[in-house]
C-alpha cells in the first residue's frame, strides 16, 4: 500500500466510504483521522491518484475553507460541483458551507 508522509492511502480511501450522502470533509480532517493532522497535502496527492472515483467518493473532499478543487481528478471543478449538488449539497461560488455540510464522525 502507498504511504505518503505517514498517511496510508487505503486508510484515506476507507474514510471516504464513511462519509454520508449530503456531507463533505476537508483534507485536514482526513489527515487528522489518519494520525498526521499536518499532512493535508499528502491526502490531496493520494486522492489525486484515486483508482476508482465511483467506489471512493473523493468529490466529497474540500479545502479548509470549503472550496472545491480545480484539480479534481475526475473531471475538474465543474464535475465535482455537479456531484456535490446531486448529493443535495448547495455549492455557491465554488464553495460549500462547512458549518452546514461538514461530516464529523
Amino acid at each position: 500500500m502507498i504511504k505518503n508522509k505517514n498517511i496510508d492511502a487505503q486508510q484515506v480511501y476507507d474514510f471516504l466510504l464513511a462519509i454520508p450522502r449530503g456531507c463533505v470533509v476537508t483534507y485536514g480532517q482526513i489527515a487528522a483521522y489518519c494520525g498526521n493532522p499536518k499532512a493535508a497535502r499528502a491526502v490531496g496527492r493520494i486522492l489525486h491518484g484515486n483508482p476508482d472515483g465511483e467506489k471512493y467518493p473523493c468529490y466529497k473532499v474540500v479545502n479548509a475553507e470549503g472550496k472545491l478543487s480545480h484539480g479534481y481528478a475526475f473531471g475538474g471543478l465543474e464535475a465535482q460541483k455537479r456531484r456535490l449538488e446531486a448529493d443535495g449539497i448547495l455549492v455557491a461560488n465554488d464553495r460549500v458551507d462547512l458549518k452546514r455540510y461538514r461530516y464529523t464522525p
